[in-house]
């Protein structure tokens, strides 16, 4: 691959390293140059059968007496954590991939225990000049040591992949924060912690795709590239299609192409998808995020609420093995009905609002100001709500809560309700004081639509950069006829920061958007 004049040379992309770890790092090119000059340095021949975890699992309640008879032998395959050198035997700790039922502490590592007598003199004394964080591939037969601890006895061991730089030490592993992100892989090898969440994750987002499947809904792909962006109320990233000779957007959600595929006839649909949004970088905000969206024809917003509580105790336990998390301290009911509440009444219940402050454009106007905020001119009793809402409301609902009756102002996909025009059929899912989720009754009349369209274009003429543009196909397919339908998005990430109990979306991100380097 050719290197731009431009791009950051290996040297100075990387971070700096101290006079210590640039002796280190030299000794043990000294030592694969050696490895070099006896024959292959890398091998790609060794097939590991076995896993720490496994073993750990089905063996490690056995006591010695039982254990050694069997004579069970293993081959393993994993990195040098741990080395204690004793005379003629040595103990060292591998780690793998692997991980228990539970994830429990110590299921992808198993002790080795290394002797000159099983493994003969040149063999233990190569072992001896191996460093922590080298990839190693053992045999041997289980036992268990004086204090209880599964090992394997080994009877042969090979160098499979020579680490050139050391480990962060082994008590304390790597320290900085930005560091832990922007070298995700040494996180992972040295933080079980971060290990576990990680897995955790992925079992929670494949318990929601299985949740999906099992609802009959369908899997579906939409572009990431997109000639207009659409679907929400936020700024894109900008780029350049040479082919086409056009300007592209990257998908900031992909509501509007699931939306084509109800008019096309599949009624459920569901995707698990990368949206990119060119604002902000905060403890809950990264430039791509990952949120799941799905629309189900016939169903209105009532529906959609009681699918997505279903949805996130299934997920929950699927991760942690309960509905009832603790996140920063505080517990979380998933397992609970969850509260609903309109916005208008959140401020009564919630801001302390009297009635008629409530009811008052002039009282929530002056109440705005107070908090720092200037409302739009063209919001309405409704906005003015909406928007006092978030300034006294939002952080405050931390157990589990859908704010219904949301203004046709701020919501310009979503049906107007048949009894109140000024309002829609749409929910926000609200925890820890954080929206998770987004849904409502979908708008399914082309020329209403077209009209929202129309008032987002002029939004953006007066200075919104977050405004919607006006996507003509998308009224076309409206226009052949799309069923009454529900629609929700959910955001993934902050799904997982409750779920692993994280503080910062980069902590459930393997590799969050950083500065460059240097």
């Amino acid at each position: 691959m050719s290197q731009s004049q431009n791009a950051p040379t290996p040297e100075s992309a990387a971070a700096p390293i101290t006079a210590d770890e640039n002796k280190l790092i030299a000794e043990r090119r000294e030592k694969l140059a050696a490895i070099r000059a006896q024959g292959v340095a890398f091998p790609n021949d060794f097939k590991p059968t076995h896993h720490a975890s496994a073993l750990q699992t089905r063996y490690g309640p056995l006591a010695n007496e039982e254990l050694e008879p069997q004579a069970v032998t293993v081959t393993l395959a994993g990195r040098m954590m741990l080395k204690r050198i004793m005379g003629k035997a040595s103990f060292a700790t591998l780690q793998d991939g692997s991980f228990g039922a539970q994830d429990s502490a110590g299921h992808g590592r198993i002790q080795l225990f290394v002797s000159k007598d099983a493994l003969g003199e040149e063999a233990y004394a190569a072992f001896k000049h191996l460093d922590l964080g080298d990839i190693l591939g053992a045999e041997g037969t289980l036992f268990k040591t004086r204090t209880g601890e599964l090992s394997v006895k080994v009877t042969s061991l090979r160098l499979l992949t020579k680490s050139l730089r050391p480990l962060p030490d082994k008590f304390h592993g790597m320290t900085d924060q930005e560091q832990k992100y922007r070298q995700r892989y040494v996180d992972l090898i040295t933080d079980e912690q971060a290990r576990t969440r990680f897995v955790a994750r992925s079992k929670a987002v494949a318990s929601i795709r299985n949740f999906m499947v099992e609802h009959e809904f369908l899997e579906v792909e939409t572009p990431m590239l997109h000639p207009i962006p659409g679907g929400a109320n936020a700024k894109p990233f900008v780029t350049h299609h040479n082919a086409l000779d056009q300007e592209m957007f990257l998908r900031i959600a992909p509501e509007l192409y699931l939306k084509r595929l109800l008019v096309g006839g599949f009624e459920r649909v569901f995707e698990i998808n990368r949206n990119f949004r060119n604002e902000g970088v905060s403890v809950r905000h990264n430039p791509e995020f990952t949120m799941m969206e799905f629309y189900a024809a016939y169903w209105n917003h009532h529906d959609l609420m009681d699918f997505v509580e279903a949805l996130l105790r299934h997920a929950a336990r699927a991760a942690t093995g309960s509905a009832r998390v603790t996140y920063a301290g505080k517990e979380v009911h998933l397992d609970e009905p969850f509260a609903r509440l309109s916005v208008r009444d959140s401020l009564v219940k919630i801001a302390g609002l009297s009635e008629a402050e409530a009811d008052s454009a002039e009282a929530l106007h002056a109440k705005l100001k107070e908090h720092g905020e200037e409302p739009p001119r063209h919001w309405g009793l409704s906005a003015l709500q909406f928007g006092l809402f978030e300034a006294m409301v939002e952080e405050k609902l931390w157990q589990p809560t859908f704010i219904i009756d949301y203004p046709v102002e701020v919501s310009p996909l979503a049906r107007a309700s048949d009894t109140n025009p000024a309002i829609t059929e749409r929910f926000e899912l609200f925890i820890t004081g954080r929206e998770f989720g987004n849904g409502f009754s979908e708008l399914n009349d082309a020329e209403d639509q077209a009209a929202r369209f129309q008032a987002q274009v002029a939004n953006k003429d007066a200075g919104d950069d977050e405004a919607m543009y006006y996507d003509a196909d998308f009224i076309r397919a409206l226009e052949y006829g799309m069923p009454p339908a529900g629609g929700c998005g959910i955001g993934i990430d902050r799904l997982m920061m409750l779920i692993t109990d994280s503080p910062a979306i980069r902590d459930v991100l393997l590799f969050p958007a950083l500065r460059r380097e240097g």
